[in-house]
């Protein structure tokens, strides 16, 4: 009998630690908040189905494996917890079906990594330590039990389970149709419940190509022509049989733009240097979970990404009808520079999808430890090696250049430092104004040089920030910066990114315009003069009939009046609260994001004129 009492006790002192470190973690990893006492409860109580019914199938193993089995169950259970920690540190996301398949992306963050790693992690296994440890004490043998045993767990699992739907369901009706927010569905269901569901969805999506056909593709093309507006008149064809040389400036986000620490400017040289061209001060990133990835497919496709993973690593393959493709028809040749791993993100098989002509990634470049940080090359040797190959590319060329040193952490040489740190306490912010110096200085002496070389008055220069370097997780320090709290309201004006177009010969100007990244694939086109030829959601930046809003991947929504954000309309003007009913025009503009999921998920572009052969 005392035998007995012992082996049970270990069930429900492995079920009762997992439980109680995954409502931890909730709270204080994932800051879920809760505004009532039945989304608590729901918090409290999501973990334990999944928790249960994983430790019953301990029952379905011979009695001397389950003590190994046990542990198995509470190791993965807690991996799952702290990998989504660690995602969640850096991403405020959660981790996706599709994510886990960007394996070869591993090796090269690394220093991201370890940032977000601390010594206290050691909670995330304390208990398989004391589960172990009482192993070895001889306190966990398993004895055989009646089926009747795994069957009243298993019974008490899916209890426990419908009661967390129901009272899931009441707070949040059709909860399971809002697959885009999954803090929401973390929340519900639980991180373990989570995944399963992801693992359904996962399964959805992969069947929807083999399920397409060209009718799909029909209100997509009607949605696309009837958002088309007519270009502008003065600069449509202004930068015809010119190079167009993109630079992706990584992290960097529009707030640093003009601002100084002790009295020093954060980007002397693009201050200056937006004084000749045109800047977008309300232009928004529109990632997703693909980060630099992301921008680059929203700018080349004007295309959404995707909800879940990156479209660069899960649909590479598609048919797609990119800018680089478009405009080999009118003589340009197309190049991306890039000092880091060419299968990063899938780039060396997504270029080809995309219809790029080279592609110089690291093996084209001289590295070593000296020249080196974070994800690769350093920004100035970056720009300095390159333009050994830019000087000799076919004219007129279409070259994206994609930096890298102002990549979290935000790691930096002492000689690199030209400006001092912020003052928050929070490191990861405290650095960040150093790197992006240093991208700005090796942007200043890359411009320099393509003067040089007689190449800058036969350019049209775009300069654009791929995403936020800064997430939600450093909130507090960010308000310091900023000296206000950060809202949601502020946290969406905190996506805006810079743009800069620099078209020689014309005035610099600022456009304050609503816009996003989805819009320069067409401004790109007009400004060559080429139609609008394809599928895109964009619209020209400097037409007089330009959609006056932007949609970020997260489902926040920005126009000329209102923002909307975690589920609240604001004015854009004042940043205050108002009716949600004000934004209700604005959320009818979602269909976008579910048009251009589709279209990738179904594969449509191969139903077009516009398949390759």
């Amino acid at each position: 009998m005392k035998e007995r009492i012992k082996n049970y006790d270990s069930l429900i002192i492995t079920a009762f630690m997992l439980w109680i470190k995954t409502y931890f973690v909730y709270k204080v990893c994932f800051n879920l908040e809760t505004s009532n006492w039945v989304q608590e409860l729901i918090l409290v109580i999501n973990p334990l189905s999944s928790v249960l019914f994983s430790l019953a199938l301990v029952y379905l193993f011979p009695t001397r494996l389950r003590n190994r089995v046990t542990l198995i169950i509470a190791a993965i259970f807690s991996i799952i917890l702290y990998a989504n920690t660690l995602y969640y540190r850096f991403f405020n996301d959660f981790i996706t079906v599709p994510v886990l398949f960007q394996t070869n992306n591993v090796g090269d963050i690394g220093n991201s990594v370890i940032a977000q790693t601390y010594w206290y992690d050691i909670v995330f296994f304390a208990d398989l330590i004391l589960l172990h440890f009482l192993n070895k004490r001889g306190h966990l043998k398993q004895a055989a039990y009646p089926k009747a045993t795994l069957y009243k767990i298993l019974i008490t699992a899916v209890v426990i389970l419908a009661v967390n739907l129901g009272l899931a369901e009441s707070e949040r009706p059709e909860l399971l149709t809002r697959t885009f927010d999954r803090e929401l569905l973390v929340k519900n269901l639980g991180t373990y419940n989570y995944h399963i569901y992801d693992l359904v969805l996962q399964s959805k999506t992969s069947a929807q190509k083999a399920l397409a056909d060209n009718v799909d593709i029909v209100e997509v093309n009607q949605y696309t022509a009837h958002k088309s507006v007519e270009p502008n008149e003065d600069l449509q064809g202004i930068a015809e049989g010119k190079n167009i040389i993109m630079i992706s400036m990584e992290s960097t986000q529009q707030f640093v733009i003009g601002r100084e620490i002790n009295g020093k400017e954060i980007t002397p040289f693009l201050n200056e240097f937006i004084k000749e061209s045109y800047y977008f001060n309300n232009f928004y990133h529109q990632t997703g979970q693909g980060k630099t990835s992301d921008s680059e497919f929203l700018i080349e496709n004007s295309l959404y990404p995707l909800p879940r993973g990156a479209v660069f690593q899960t649909h590479a393959l598609n048919e797609y009808y990119a800018t680089p493709e478009i405009i080999k028809k009118h003589g340009y040749f197309s190049t991306v520079f890039h000092g880091n791993n060419k299968s990063f993100w899938n780039r060396d098989i997504m270029y080809k999808s995309l219809g790029y002509d080279q592609f110089y990634a690291e093996q084209y470049y001289s590295i070593d430890e000296t020249n080196k940080i974070n994800y690769g090359l350093k920004d100035e040797p970056f720009f300095d090696q390159s333009m050994r190959y830019v000087k000799d590319l076919q004219q007129p060329f279409y070259a994206k250049f994609i930096t890298l040193t102002n990549h979290h952490p935000f790691k930096f040489s002492e000689e690199d430092q030209m400006i001092p740190t912020f003052d928050t306490g929070d490191p990861i912010v405290d650095r960040y104004p150093v790197t992006v110096r240093y991208t700005d200085e090796a942007i200043k002496n890359f411009v320099q040089q393509l003067k040089s070389h007689g190449l800058y008055e036969d350019s049209i220069i775009i300069i654009y920030g791929d995403h936020y370097g800064i997430s939600e997780q450093h909130n507090n320090a960010m308000a310091q910066v900023l000296n206000k709290e950060i809202t949601p309201y502020e946290n969406v004006q905190l996506q805006r990114v810079p743009l800069i177009i620099h078209i020689p010969g014309q005035e610099g100007k600022t456009i304050s315009n609503v816009s996003g990244q989805i819009d320069l694939k067409p401004t790109i086109l007009n400004l060559l003069g080429i139609k609008d030829e394809g599928i895109q959601f964009g619209t020209d930046l400097f037409s007089e009939d330009h959609k006056n809003f932007a949609i970020l991947r997260d489902r926040s929504i920005v126009t000329d009046k209102y923002v909307y954000a975690s589920d609240t309309c604001f004015d854009r003007k004042s940043g205050k609260e108002v009716a949600r009913e004000s934004c209700s025009k604005a959320r009818e503009k979602l269909i976008e994001l579910e048009l251009s999921d589709g279209l990738i998920y179904g594969d449509l572009l191969r139903f077009t004129k516009y398949a390759k052969e």
